[in-house]
């Protein structure tokens, strides 16, 4: 085991929170990958919402709320057929998110969204942004091989101490 995984095995088993399991994924994607701006959408197809989970930009990407699922390009490359969407140039980021705007205010031109699935539902994206042409196809690659396990498992520990946290009911 690397310095690096030991590090994630270390912050993942000594969790007892959402936040921290998430924050360990965001330290690990950092080492492995690399990223100005990291998020987690949980998502939700039966209401047709996703809500941030995570981020670690919270003053410009706050965990609060919700929104709408938009079906389009995007939504059919990670939803339908479960693939990585990468787009590194704020222009193909227009294409798809509406605050592009911000996203360039933050110094980032480039993305990753990795879907997380569990049971077989897409129950999150995993979001990794950074400058320009920063997603390569090596990085993408590794992102891939090295954080889709790490990111279920961190999902399932989120929900388990989401539903710990609400209580019977």
């Amino acid at each position: 085991m690397t310095a690096i995984e030991a590090k994630f095995v270390d912050a993942v088993s000594a969790a007892r929170e959402s936040e921290a399991s998430w924050k360990a994924l965001d330290d690990l994607a950092g080492a492995v990958v690399g990223h100005k701006l990291f998020t987690v959408m949980t998502v939700d197809m039966a209401a047709g919402l996703a809500r941030r989970a995570y981020s670690n930009q919270p003053a410009e990407y706050p965990v609060s709320g919700t929104k709408p699922i938009h079906r389009d390009a995007w939504f059919d490359i990670v939803h339908l057929e479960r693939r990585s969407f990468v787009a590194n140039s704020i222009d193909a980021i227009a294409e798809v998110f509406p605050d592009h705007a911000l996203i360039a205010s933050l110094g980032c031109g480039s993305v990753i969204n990795l879907p997380i699935v569990l049971e077989g539902d897409l129950v999150a994206t995993l979001n990794l942004l950074d400058v320009a042409g920063y997603y390569t196809p090596e990085r993408v690659a590794a992102a891939e091989a090295q954080l889709a396990i790490p990111a279920r498992l961190c999902c399932a520990l989120a929900l388990r101490f989401d539903a710990k946290q609400a209580g019977p009911g």
